[in-house]
């Protein structure tokens, strides 16, 4: 959320950046992977997507970026169609 308030007396969205965390399964522990500006409203670095989070969670579980899955008429699919394993999270 923006730290200002705005008209309506709320806080708007800045979607560019977020923060989550890993634990587990892998993970390195205790780091910080990315910056943003001094607002924390855009990335000053290399900024990841949801399909980057995806891959990381997958490769750590051992699971395939490679795995297809079949469609209710059996067609393959892959299991992501983009983003790659943030590799600086990794054991």
């Amino acid at each position: 959320r923006t730290p200002k308030i705005n008209s309506n007396g709320g806080r708007d969205h800045w979607g560019m950046c977020g923060s989550l965390f890993f634990a587990g399964a892998g993970i390195k522990t205790g780091q910080v992977i990315g910056q943003s500006d001094k607002d924390a409203a855009y990335p000053v670095t290399r900024g990841y997507s949801p399909a980057d989070v995806a891959a990381t969670i997958y490769q750590s579980l051992g699971i395939s970026l490679e795995t297809r899955l079949p469609d209710m008429l059996g067609r393959p699919h892959p299991l992501l169609d983009h983003g790659a394993p943030i590799v600086e999270a990794l054991a």
